[in-house]
């Protein structure tokens, strides 16, 4: 990485940008204002040497994801293996300025510039799924002096991945079995992320997870429930009413083999 940074800085006129990453960005613990790199006024993250640190660290790493997901497709080819690729839901300091975090962690993403967009383009090109995290969460839950904003940023991914024409997958970040999260959920793969009504939702779903929580009984049916509302989708014209009725039909079926699958997860 250092001879590819060396070799971008002396492309760019800059050799001295060329010896090692920014200097003044703090440390893991440490809080975008309390750094001059990620600080939201005269930050370095906003500067000449920024854009040209956090580019060539970015590109990089979806240069590197473009080498795997080729590799993979060619493995995969013609083999009807469906290829997902999954990205970080990274939410906190959203709200602010730079991002830090998701600098941080290689998404360019600021107030200023979308980030992901081009990781979605790089994913259409396969002809891949975009995987993305944190679906059951709201802002609100979330730490407000970190400013994250999960809500928004699955926004930003629904219309990143909208303009790619690239279909999008989610799942949650955290084991919820709680209505509140469900109902997120459901909301998020709507993908009514616009204000217009049209026929794309997610493509798919991925429960995290299966454990003895889940088979407790309230929690296992509020997942029945949660699952048949899925099967629905958002243009269903049945009642919710009767959704429900059918879920409390299987839970009561499905009783016995709960119990021991409940047993069976048990350390």
């Amino acid at each position: 990485m250092l001879s590819s940074l060396k070799a971008a800085a002396e492309a760019a006129g800059k050799p001295e940008w060329g010896s090692t990453g920014p200097t003044d960005a703090g440390h893991y613990n440490s809080w975008p204002e309390d750094t001059p790199f990620f600080k939201k006024d005269g930050g370095g993250w906003n500067s000449q040497y920024g854009e040209f640190f956090l580019s060539w660290y970015s590109q990089i790493l979806i240069e590197h994801s473009e080498r795997i997901l080729s590799s993979a497709s060619s493995v995969f080819e013609a083999t009807g293996v469906k290829i997902s690729v999954k990205v970080a839901g990274i939410h906190w300091h959203y709200g602010s300025r730079s991002h830090a975090a998701e600098l941080t962690a290689g998404y360019y993403n600021t107030r200023f510039r979308d980030g992901y967009l081009p990781v979605a383009q790089m994913v259409a090109r396969y002809g891949a799924v975009f995987n993305f995290t944190c679906i059951e969460m709201r802002d609100h839950e979330q730490p407000q002096d970190a400013l994250c904003a999960p809500e928004n940023l699955v926004r930003q991914v629904g219309l990143a991945t909208k303009e790619a024409q690239v279909p999008l997958a989610g799942e949650n970040a955290l084991p919820r079995y709680d209505e509140s999260a469900h109902e997120q959920i459901l909301k998020a793969s709507s993908l009514n992320i616009d204000g217009s009504s049209n026929d794309r939702e997610m493509c798919a779903f991925t429960y995290l997870r299966m454990n003895p929580s889940l088979f407790q009984p309230d929690n296992w049916r509020r997942f029945v429930a949660f699952v048949k509302k899925m099967n629905e989708g958002k243009d269903s014209r049945r009642c919710l009413e009767q959704v429900e009725r059918e879920a409390e039909h299987f839970v009561n079926v499905t009783e016995p083999f709960v119990q021991e699958a409940a047993l069976a997860l048990m350390p």
